[in-house]
């Protein structure tokens, strides 16, 4: 079977090719994917080539597929898995295998399967760790942002306090505590934000701290203050341009107090040490943002780590307990991930989509692997008319649903437009 697939040779050396995929195993799976995500993590690899810790080697020689936030449909089961998959299954992936040590992981490392793709074969570690998994939701690109879902997800699970005289840790947020996401208007930053709203471990104070007034404007659209007041939370956005002494005014909001939580989703020396200085007693800052450099400081108060048993601790990505919980919290319609997204396009797009990805505005980039579009801000979707007139349709559909990809709009697009029969 052929394929059409983004594939990665060397530091910003990417391709699209189609080429010939290998015959299937029995130990083996044959997927068509349907969407794919694109991430910060894949430009970061794209930059770096074989210099980075999942990029094998002789990429050169042989080229690796690129993309980790993919979805689709099982499309044949080699004998070994045919008692827990079938085809027709719905599927999203944990791309963090960790398999026996190794660093290898889909949309990195393997030359068979990836993200961006047509149809993949997926190897057999991925279900012998439980990482091919079946999604019972409705839409593809709800199951594609699982992965960046299960990231902040993880991170609420990593983060701990402790109980007082005791050296007893418990672990998530404190509970009806205090919670400040800084610089966090962005994807993942709203993606925090829909998650700590609509889970079952709810803070009583959620602030959102970010330097620009479009992203704070967008995120109040899409996560209104009365929607968090539903579900007993007060929400805050704020921009701290806008305050002489913002961190003061960020203890006001808390009557005066330092926080029990505070999330860092910007890898800029200043907001780290800003949220150190925000914290409260047992108080515990997560430095959720991944830098890229590798000598990254910041200054930390070492006199409220032994006398205000403050925390300092990091999480990156998320385990496969926390994909599940992202899946059937989206499946039972608690989150709404396809907020993080602002841009569709198709395999066409993905090449400079992910060579200038620093430059592009906005949120997630949705790719739909078995189209060929440019790169589309979801609110602009009726510009393309000239090339398809149902993309007006399509434009108007997102329109309706407050300027968010829906289920709705990804049906249209899947059936009307891209005429895929295995989602008509």
């Amino acid at each position: 079977m052929k394929t059409r697939a983004v594939r990665l040779y060397g530091a910003n050396q990417l391709q699209l090719d189609e080429f010939e995929l290998p015959a299937l195993k029995d130990d083996e799976i044959l997927v068509k994917v349907i969407s794919d995500s694109i991430c910060m993590s894949t430009y970061k690899a794209t930059t770096l080539g074989t210099d980075h810790k999942r990029v094998p080697n002789d990429a050169g020689e042989n080229p690796v597929i690129i993309g980790h936030e993919f979805s689709g449909i099982i499309k044949e089961v080699g004998k070994k898995w045919q008692d827990q998959f079938s085809p027709g299954d719905r599927f999203a992936i944990q791309p963090a295998l960790n398999y026996k040590g190794s660093m290898d992981s889909p949309g990195y490392s393997y030359r068979y399967v990836g993200g961006d793709m047509t149809y993949a074969i997926i190897p057999p570690e991925v279900m012998e760790l439980g990482c091919l998994i079946k999604y019972e939701g409705d839409s593809f690109f709800e199951a594609s942002l699982a992965e960046p879902m299960s990231c902040v997800i993880g991170a609420f699970h990593a983060t701990y306090h402790t109980i007082p005289n005791t050296y007893t840790h418990v672990m998530d947020i404190k509970e009806r505590g205090s919670v400040a996401i800084l610089g966090g208007a962005g994807p993942m930053g709203l993606a925090a934000i829909e998650y700590a709203i609509h889970r079952d471990r709810k803070p009583a104070l959620l602030v959102v701290s970010d330097v620009s007034n479009e992203r704070l404007a967008r995120a109040e659209t899409v996560i209104s203050k009365a929607e968090a007041k539903k579900h007993g939370i007060t929400l805050h956005y704020v921009n701290p341009r806008d305050y002489e002494d913002f961190e003061a005014h960020m203890k006001s909001l808390n009557a005066g107090q330092g926080y029990d939580d505070v999330f860092v989703f910007a890898p800029i020396k200043p907001l780290v040490e800003q949220g150190d200085r925000l914290l409260g007693k047992d108080g515990t800052l997560n430095f959720f943002a991944g830098p890229t450099d590798t000598e990254f400081t910041a200054e930390l108060n070492l006199y409220n780590v032994h006398y205000a048993a403050t925390k300092v601790m990091g999480s990156t990505g998320g385990n496969t307990d926390d994909m599940i919980e992202s899946l059937e919290l989206t499946a039972a319609k608690r989150i709404q991930p396809g907020l993080m997204i602002t841009h569709i396009g198709g395999l066409d797009s993905v090449v400079d989509t992910v060579l200038k990805y620093p430059e592009i505005p906005g949120g997630k980039k949705m790719i739909y692997v078995h189209h060929d579009m440019p790169l589309t801000p979801i609110d602009d979707l009726a510009s393309l008319k000239s090339l398809n007139p149902k993309y007006e349709t399509l434009g108007g559909i997102v329109h309706a649903h407050n300027n968010l990809w829906t289920k709705e709009a990804e049906d249209y697009l899947l059936k009307e437009i891209i005429g895929d029969p295995d989602v008509a």
